[in-house]
């Protein structure tokens, strides 16, 4: 069995005395895993850094057999990525929530070209918080848990629309909350496609972040996100 594609690296791991294990994402492939042999030497071991665009070539007797991986680097996105700390928060937090929630050699070709787009974005600490969120829907989206925003869930109104249910993702209207007004999640503009503050993005984050843990984890098992994706927020908090 073999295949070459091209992917992104989410995470390296020594293993023996000179290989890695590595994950990579790839639009064909999904999730997948393999054996790089002299992955700790001086030089392989500088291209696996998390967020490398890697050209990939697998091959294993078996398909179900983890394999090994031959890797050429194509680009590098840690020189950005350590320039400053937000740039390099989010880079892991990417990386850490694909790798937490993607089943295994599973394709998410749409998934991937946004995730392909927003790595190589990095560095635009003006755009790149919203490109983040926006990031964040698809992934819920690709996973199943999609947010329908267009109307209110109780009344069917288009406007108006300040909140979401914490239960069925749906937006609802100042008017049709009512006393459940604060038991709701916050629904800023940016969250329906259009652009707003730091501020707007952090509330987006808030409802995401509500979903991707109570919704997405729980199905997992009920494991806690990567705590990358923490140290993300906490990062991008420290600029409102």
């Amino acid at each position: 069995m073999e295949w070459r594609d091209q992917g992104i690296l989410l995470s390296a791991r020594r293993h023996g005395e000179t290989s890695a294990i590595i994950e990579v994402f790839t639009p064909e492939q999904g999730r997948h895993a393999g054996v790089v042999r002299g992955g700790t030497s001086r030089k392989i071991a500088p291209s696996l850094q998390p967020g490398a665009q890697l050209d990939l070539a697998w091959r294993a007797r078996l398909e179900d057999h983890i394999g090994a991986f031959t890797v050429e680097p194509l680009r590098s996105r840690a020189a950005v990525a350590m320039q400053n700390r937000l740039a390099l928060a989010g880079l892991n937090a990417v990386t850490a929530l694909l790798a937490f929630c993607l089943p295994e050699r599973e394709p998410h070709p749409a998934l991937y070209r946004r995730t392909e787009a927003l790595l190589d974005m990095l560095g635009q600490g003006d755009v790149w918080p919203l490109a983040y969120l926006k990031w964040e829907l698809r992934l819920l989206e690709e996973m199943g848990y999609a947010l329908d925003l267009d109307s209110c869930a109780v009344t069917g109104a288009t406007e108006g629309l300040i909140y979401v249910s914490p239960k069925t993702g749906r937006a609802v209207s100042a008017k049709g909350a009512g006393e459940w007004a604060d038991r709701l999640l916050p629904l800023p503009p940016v969250l329906r496609g259009g652009a707003g503050s730091d501020a707007e993005v952090a509330q987006g984050l808030v409802t995401t972040g509500h979903f991707l843990t109570a919704h997405l984890a729980r199905d997992l098992g009920g494991k806690p996100l990567p705590e990358a994706r923490a140290r993300f927020i906490d990062a991008f908090s420290r600029r409102l």
